[in-house]
C-alpha cells in the first residue's frame, strides 16, 4: 500500500501542476488574443505607435505562453494554444504589410511553421477589410498592391499539400483564402471599371459645348 500511495501522490502532484499550467495558458491566451485584436485594429486605422506597443505586449505574452507550456508538448499544442499563437502571426503580419514593412518569417517571430501558414492565411482576410476599406477613399493603388500580396498568400498556401495532422487546418484556411481572393479581385475589377467609366463621363463632359 506505502508503494501506491507513493505512486498515486508523484501522479496527484503532477497533475495539479499540469492543471495549473493550463489554467495559466487558458487565460495567457486570451489575454494574447484580445492584444493581437488591438494591434490589428490600430494598424487598420493608420495608429502605428499604438500598433507596434499592443504587437510589443503580444510577442512578450506569447513567449511566456510557450515557455509555461515547454514541460507539457500536448497544452502546448492543444486548440486553444495553436489559435493564441496563430492570432499572434496574423496580427504580426497584418501589421508588417499595412506598414510596408517587409514579411516577418516564422523564425522573427518565433512561431512553428504550421502555426505560421495558418495565421499567414488568416491574415488575408484582415487585407481584404483594408482593401475595401481604402477603395471607398480611391486608394486604389494601394488596393492593388495589397492585392498583390493576397495573390502571393494564396500562391505559397496552396502548394502545401500535406495532411492537417501535419499543418494543421491550413486546407481549409487555404480554401478561405482562395474564396478571399476571389471576391476581393472582384470587387477591385468593378471598382476600376466604375473609376474608368468616371473618367470618360468627365472627359465626354469637357468636350461637350457649355450652355
Amino acid at each position: 500500500m506505502e508503494r501506491f500511495d507513493a505512486i498515486g501522490e508523484r501522479i496527484r502532484q503532477h497533475l495539479e501542476e499540469k492543471n495549473a499550467a493550463r489554467d495559466r495558458a487558458l487565460q495567457q491566451s486570451r489575454t494574447l488574443i484580445r492584444h493581437c485584436s488591438l494591434a490589428i485594429r490600430a494598424a487598420h486605422r493608420d495608429e502605428r505607435p499604438e500598433a507596434a506597443a499592443e504587437l510589443a505586449t503580444a510577442a512578450h505574452l506569447q513567449l511566456e505562453l510557450r515557455a509555461n507550456l515547454q514541460a507539457y508538448p500536448d497544452l502546448l499544442h492543444a486548440g486553444y494554444t495553436q489559435d493564441a499563437l496563430k492570432e499572434f502571426v496574423e496580427a504580426s503580419i497584418v501589421c508588417a504589410i499595412l506598414a510596408g514593412e517587409p514579411l516577418p518569417t516564422p523564425e522573427d517571430i518565433g512561431i512553428d511553421n504550421a502555426a505560421y501558414l495558418c495565421g499567414l492565411g488568416e491574415a488575408a482576410g484582415e487585407l481584404r477589410r483594408r482593401v475595401l476599406d481604402i477603395l471607398r477613399h480611391g486608394r486604389t493603388e494601394e488596393a492593388e498592391r495589397l492585392m498583390t500580396v493576397m495573390d502571393d498568400i494564396y500562391g505559397l498556401l496552396v502548394t502545401m499539400d500535406f495532411p492537417d495532422a501535419i499543418t494543421g487546418s491550413l486546407r481549409r484556411i487555404t480554401d478561405m483564402v482562395r474564396g478571399v481572393v476571389e471576391r476581393t479581385r472582384g470587387d477591385l475589377t468593378t471598382t476600376s471599371q466604375q473609376n474608368d467609366l468616371k473618367r470618360a463621363l468627365r472627359s465626354l463632359e469637357d468636350k461637350l459645348p457649355r450652355p
